[in-house]
């Protein structure tokens, strides 16, 4: 049932909101999907990587459902809890799947640049990410992410089904660590508050 016009959130208190999520599932699953591609990578051929790695980074968000039970966070939200920034981050979960259209044609050309292309396109989700939390996480994520996937391109194009994941790990351990100091900073803030009222 619609919400009467008068008691209609602001976005502002969406957002405020969608701010006292601890946002861990995700990443918590990223790194696990990157850290087993990653150790395959050591004991497989290359070749033998593609469809792991497509498999893999097709199923982080799936992953990260079965995490949130345990990390008590709501990655679907029920109709009635409904919060647009919810829409808006799945929505960048979905532009991140919809980027292995790009992704497949290029790397017929070239399979050694599936982990580069896949883990750059997969990683821009962060972006936006950091505006709807106005924290600097995301973009540290991104462009980092970005700059390292590169650099090991240009480098050790042979070694990237064992590099990238590797380095996405790396970079997701620090957003992690990020991520859960800035949760438990606006539980301070929130509690703080409620003291204030009291």
């Amino acid at each position: 049932m619609q919400q009467p016009l008068s008691k209609q959130k602001s976005l502002e208190q969406y957002r405020d909101e969608f701010k006292q999520k601890k946002l861990l599932a995700m990443p918590i699953a990223g790194t696990i999907v990157w850290l087993i591609l990653g150790i395959m990578a050591i004991n497989l051929p290359s070749q033998a990587m593609v469809l792991p790695v497509y498999i893999g980074t097709g199923s982080i968000f799936y992953l990260a459902l079965f995490i949130s039970k345990f990390t008590n966070e709501q990655l679907i939200a029920k109709k009635h809890d409904k919060n647009p920034f919810d829409t808006l981050f799945l929505s960048t979960v979905a532009m991140s799947l919809l980027c292995f259209a790009i992704v497949i044609p290029f790397v017929q050309e070239n399979y050694l640049a599936l982990p580069m292309a896949i883990g750059i396109l997969t990683g821009l989700m962060w972006l936006p990410l950091s505006w709807i939390i106005e924290h600097k996480v995301g973009i540290y994520h991104a462009v980092t992410r970005t700059l390292a996937l590169v650099c090991i391109w240009y480098f050790a194009p042979e070694q990237s089904f064992v590099l990238v994941p590797f380095a996405i790990v790396l970079i997701y351990l620090v957003s992690l660590m990020s991520l859960y100091k800035r949760w438990q900073t606006t539980q301070n803030q929130r509690v703080g508050k409620t003291a204030e009222l009291v």
